[in-house]
């Protein structure tokens, strides 16, 4: 693979370095306009059954004042469809327009129903005419062509509906759901996502209806936003007309982990322009989930005028397929370890034993021992307060160098200097030392640590644009072939938690996304005055923030990673609950995949690649799966868990938890 990309007008954006919205046709829904010079729509799912009326429409109504601009409702079959006249005569009586979507999967005839209801129907093209049974089939041109025909046929009426009505519709691809033909000629690759997609839109475009947005959804962020860049490419490429597109990371999970999750893959592409409307998928309420997605638009209201960074050329890194700098390996950075979390703590003062819990080590006095969970920190950063007493085997103490050089223990602390310092230095630690720049620093950066094979660079930046200016400084270390290992720092002085959250992990994630960068910093300069309680809160969440952050762009799996769906009217058991449940019994089990999921439709498929599954199959009733391959049929619900942990251990990946 050459990953050189030759001309910017391959790439999937405007630029690379400066901010602007990718332009896309204007698509009417109701009285709402998605794409164009529009302002990115925020919406979201309800999660009660679709036949209940009055519970439908209070809920709709508490995510319309959440912020929603678009309330997207499930109809499995003709009844639900129906039923969508009821929950939309309902919000008008009550004073509310906001456009109704219809979310269908298997069912062309619900489609066609809800298609002369609501302003918008959501397809997924991968069991809207197929059924997946995890075959591999082998097609020659002339059968695939009639599998053609066959999708064409089953489609064309709801197109023509659409068209008639004035109803706009999302082509929705989902990574976990392609059809078996798809994964047959094209595999599990982004390429095939799109591909399914492009399918149902030469249909549509035959019709000469273009009322379309598209997604590519997937839980795994990677495979996620490389799709909906190869979409662009595909669109440009194939004479299509520029549709507005839909971002969403399916199954992002709940809590902390859902959010990073959602801002890796949606952020990241948020950054180069691209997006429309923002769906945020968690685990929890649904009004719960519009405020999140307004936190991660608002964020690029002020985006343009920032300080101009200097242009990409030509852009080293292949963004559709997975790409990981080389670096050289430096004491435990860079080559084939895994990225880093360096945690600062530099606003403490005579930090106690006790309190390095915050960042994942716990001390316990009695046996005069350390033990350590799974987000304990690989460093921790201590400026010129030096920790007085020594710290446990998994973590270093890094120090400013005006520190280190009094210090009496040269050896396990580390010294970080910057431009000035560095080039100054009269000594430096043997085996590891930091030089700190910012991105417009970097080709002296270069120039200084190439010469020495002990230093690692902790790279910031100003710019308000910040992760496409961090990226242009990782093209200037790509042109000239430095190995140098880089960790990205990143700032967020006096913000909510979920915008800590949200920032990091769109601008350290977007670089890891790329395979840049070999671990976070999260920094705690620039923050005003706190109480001790209050920095210690603040360095436990940068802690958990920078671990979070390198699972949900899939470069360290420190802990399970839940992939459940957000849960919607087809879903069989209380979600929330359930996926505390599991969570509870099985948190321990560090870089183990657990899928959840409400019901079949997201269920084997849309897990894509978790290592076991929780599918809801009926009222009470559970279907367990290892991979893809179901272990367990209709399990009652009480039972479920303890037989999914007997799967796990059978399996030998269980071990028991231990208690701090």
């Amino acid at each position: 693979m050459d990953p050189i990309i030759k001309s910017l007008d391959q790439l999937y954006c405007d630029s690379l370095t400066s901010y602007s919205r990718r332009k896309t046709i204007p698509v009417k829904i109701g009285d709402v306009i998605v794409g164009g010079d529009n302002p990115i729509v925020v919406q979201s799912m309800t999660t009660i059954d679709t036949m209940d009326t009055e519970g439908s429409i209070a809920q709709s109504i508490r995510m319309i004042e959440a912020g929603c601009e678009l309330v997207r409702i499930t109809a499995p079959s003709i009844k639900e469809a129906e039923n969508l006249q009821h929950i939309k005569d309902g919000l008008r009586k009550r004073g509310y327009t906001t456009p109704l979507v219809a979310d269908i999967h298997f069912t062309p005839n619900a489609a066609e129903v809800a298609a002369r209801i609501v302003e918008k129907v959501r397809v997924n093209p991968g069991n809207y005419a197929d059924k997946k049974k995890f075959e591999v089939i082998e097609y020659t041109d002339v059968t695939y062509q009639e599998e053609l025909d066959r999708i064409r046929e089953r489609f064309l009426p709801l197109v023509k509906i659409c068209k008639e009505n004035g109803t706009a519709m999302r082509i929705g691809t989902n990574h976990g759901s392609l059809s078996d033909r798809i994964m047959s000629r094209y595999g599990d690759t982004p390429l095939g996502m799109v591909e399914s997609a492009l399918e149902f839109l030469r249909i549509c475009e035959d019709e000469n209806y273009f009322d379309i947005v598209i997604s590519m959804k997937s839980s795994n962020t990677q495979v996620m936003v490389q799709a909906y860049r190869l979409l662009v490419e595909k669109l440009d490429q194939g004479g299509f007309k520029p549709y507005p597109l839909h971002l969403g990371v399916t199954e992002a999970g709940e809590a902390e982990d859902g959010r990073i999750k959602s801002a890796v893959g949606i952020g990241t592409l948020l950054e180069d322009g691209l997006g429309d409307t923002v769906r945020v998928s968690l685990t929890e309420d649904p009004e719960f989930e519009a405020p999140v997605a307004k936190a991660l638009i608002e964020r690029y209201a002020n985006r343009p005028g920032h300080i101009e960074i200097s242009p990409i050329q030509d852009y080293p890194v292949n963004p559709y397929e997975h790409f990981k700098r080389h670096s050289s390996e430096i004491y435990n950075f860079g080559g084939h370890n895994v990225p880093r979390v360096i945690t600062d703590i530099s606003t403490i003062e005579k930090i106690t034993e006790k309190e390095m819990k915050s960042v994942g080590h716990f001390y316990l006095p009695e046996l005069d021992k350390w033990k350590m969970n799974d987000q304990g920190c690989d460093f921790v950063y201590s400026g010129s307060n030096s920790i007085p007493f020594m710290l446990p085997n998994g973590m270093k103490e890094i120090q400013n160098a005006a520190s280190w050089i009094t210090c009496s223990d040269q050896h396990n602390k580390f010294p970080l200097f910057d431009l000035a310092g560095f080039s100054s230095a009269g000594k430096f630690h043997p085996e590891l030392n930091f030089l700190e720049v910012y991105d417009t620093q970097i080709e002296e950066a270069i120039t200084l640590a190439s010469e020495r094979n002990d230093t690692v660079l902790i790279l910031k930046t100003e710019n308000k644009h910040a992760m496409p200016a961090l990226r242009r400084a990782f093209v200037s270390l790509l042109k000239v072939k430095s190995e140098i290992p880089v960790i990205v720092k990143v700032s967020y002085p006096d913000q909510s938690q979920d915008e800590t959250m949200l920032y990091a992990a769109t601008d350290v994630g977007g670089l890891l996304i790329d395979g840049l960068g070999d671990g976070i910093f999260i920094s705690l300069e620039k923050e005003k005055e706190h109480t001790r309680e209050e920095i210690l809160d603040q360095i436990k969440l940068h802690n958990s923030v920078g671990f979070g952050v390198l699972q949900a762009a899939r470069t360290r799996m420190s802990k399970t990673e839940y992939i459940s769906c957000p849960s919607c009217g087809r879903t069989l058991f209380d979600l929330q609950e359930t996926t505390a449940m599991i969570r509870k019994r099985t948190d321990h089990l560090k870089g183990v995949k657990i899928g959840i999921m409400g019901c079949i439709v997201n269920g084997p498929g849309e897990m894509a690649d978790a290592d076991y599954g929780y599918v809801g199959s009926g009222k009470g009733k559970i279907t367990l799966y290892k991979g893809k391959e179901v272990m367990k049929r209709s399990v009652p619900s009480e039972k479920a868990v303890d037989k999914l942990i007997e799967i796990i251990k059978e399996d030998g990946m269980w071990n028991e938890q231990e208690t701090l």
